[in-house]
């Protein structure tokens, strides 16, 4: 570690724009009139950096000697309070699987303050950092196995083209903490570990729904219009109404492209309660998330959602716009009129379906969706869950395919797709004709587009990623790094940084699910224990 002093300054306009909690003392409470609570984070007793992400912090103006500096692992480790600033944690409430939960709030994140450079600005927050006021019974602090889950995703999913919340630096406190994994009477002490969040802001949905809830209209105001203010700027001479209005379509526009994202990629969030949802658009809390080994529209990674599955697959476009709706109704308190924002919430729907429909086309090669690509698209979607088949390896490996190589029906599957059959030998003799007539449709289909098999295969392998962050890769990482060996951590986040390159040093990464990692704790399914 290096003696160099952190150059940057951290600003505290949240704090300083919005009406802050009276009561200093941090208890766990209720908190009214209030957007957050001043506290400071919990002095770790030995803290070291175990991986930091350099491409962000030279985004945000940090040089790689400050990165790894005495002073950096001081700060993003919580040890030590920057000069003139105060960290704060929010306020907030939410829906937790379709339930009003009330108050909830940030329970082990707390902000360090806005650092901005070249005209971007990012809020900077600790996860695991220790209580606050909104952590009800828990202890604040978070554990190294989900630190290193949030802290490789985040970053994975930019690198997708993903909207998300990015990781700066995962450090390791030096402390035990004591968790029930699985939630069955059965705790254990773990490393502690601490994540750096990095966002344009952390406010949520549930921002606006725990002052409506309260009916406490001078605050719902008062944060909206600073929200406009400072990230829609553009809105901002408008008509409040209208411009409230505005806001919303756009938060609308953001949150549907985002889920969409997901839905090209393979990821299922896993807990999208309306106090997860960013006004940003962007992918926020990695708890119990997955991403799809068998393409499976009923899949969660969510062991608290295994009976109701809420948050499946195939659901997290209908769950979007229900949280959407929430965040309407809260909004309603301002604007007065049902009718614009039922008009907005309607229109999403049908954006939806259109933007899912071109996502599929671009996955599949097409120029444009075209009318009849729907049935053509739910008719693989249907195949694809006949027999379990690896999403991941299966849409990379479709770009291999030639249709000019076919001049009549195809006879058999070509193996590059049946790579992706976790049993082959076991496709039935109905799905695998129902196979070839699908491929036969498809074939079809790029006869009519003007484009060559080697064009399309390269847009293919532009939005049909090679590697991600497989559960069981992380889960590989956690093991090694539990007995301190962080090499595999920092092998993945390179790799992960050029997820549509082929990169044959790492084609191992770039296979199915082990069948030791199909019912293992970490790699099928998980809890919110972290």
């Amino acid at each position: 570690m290096k003696n160099m002093k952190i150059s940057f300054q951290l600003k505290n306009d949240f704090t300083k724009s919005l009406p802050g909690d009276s009561d200093t003392t941090n208890t766990p409470r209720q908190v009214y009139n209030a957007c957050y609570s001043f506290v400071e984070p919990k002095k770790p007793s030995n803290p070291s950096l175990i991986h930091a992400s350099l491409d962000l912090a030279e985004e945000m103006g940090i040089t790689k000697d400050q990165l790894y500096s005495q002073d950096f692992l001081n700060i993003f480790s919580g040890k030590q309070v920057m000069v003139n600033t105060q960290p704060y944690a929010m306020c907030y409430g939410g829906h937790q699987f379709g339930n009003w939960a009330g108050q909830l709030g940030d329970g082990r994140a707390i902000n360090l303050g806005e650092i901005e450079h070249h005209d971007q600005r990012w809020q900077l927050q600790l996860k695991g950092a220790g209580p606050t006021p909104y952590s009800r019974q828990a202890d604040g602090l978070a554990v190294l196995r989900s630190s290193i889950r949030e802290h490789l995703c985040s970053e994975a999913m930019h690198y997708l083209g993903v909207p998300t919340t990015r990781s700066l630096s995962l450090v390791l406190t030096g402390d035990r903490v004591l968790r029930d994994i699985m939630y069955d009477g059965h705790p254990a002490y773990e490393k502690g570990a601490i994540v750096c969040r990095a966002a344009p802001s952390f406010i949520r949905f549930g921002n606006f729904q725990i002052f409506a809830a309260r009916r406490d209209f001078k605050n719902l105001k008062i944060l909206t219009d600073y929200t406009i203010n400072e990230y829609f700027p553009h809105l901002s001479h408008l008509d409040p109404k209208i411009s409230y209005l505005q806001f919303f379509q756009d938060v609308v526009n953001t949150t549907i492209d985002m889920v969409i994202h997901w839905n090209r990629v393979g990821f299922v969030h896993g807990v999208m309660n309306t106090d997860n949802m960013s006004i940003h658009g962007l992918t926020i809390d990695y708890g119990p998330y997955g991403w799809l080994d068998g393409y499976d529209h009923l899949w969660t990674p969510n062991t608290t959602d295994r009976h109701q599955r809420r948050y499946r697959f195939g659901h997290q476009g209908y769950i979007a716009l229900w949280n959407l709706y929430q965040l309407a109704n809260s909004l309603f308190l301002l604007i007065e009129e049902s009718q614009p924002l039922e008009a907005i919430l309607e229109q999403a729907q049908a954006d939806y379906k259109i933007k899912h429909s071109n996502m599929m086309a671009e996955k599949l090669g097409f120029n444009q969706s075209l009318s009849g690509d729907e049935d053509l698209i739910v008719e693989l979607e249907e195949l694809l869950q006949l027999h379990e088949t690896d999403m991941t390896i299966f849409f990379r490996n479709l770009a291999q395919f030639d249709e000019n190589n076919y001049s009549e029906k195809l006879e058999e599957i070509p193996a590059y797709l049946t790579e992706a059959f976790y049993e082959p030998l076991l496709l039935k003799e109905e799905h695998n004709v129902a196979w070839l007539d699908w491929l036969d449709k498809y074939r079809n289909r790029l006869d009519s587009e003007n484009q060559s098999p080697a064009a399309r295969s390269k847009k293919m392998n532009s939005v049909n990623p090679k590697y991600v962050l497989r559960n069981y890769m992380a889960q590989l990482a956690i093991d090694d790094a539990d007995k301190g060996d962080y090499e595999l951590i920092k092998s993945l986040a390179e790799i992960l940084k050029k997820p549509y390159d082929e990169q044959p040093e790492a084609a191992q990464w770039f296979v199915k699910r082990p069948d030791w990692a199909r019912d293992k704790i970490g790699c099928s399914m998980l809890s919110c224990s972290s």
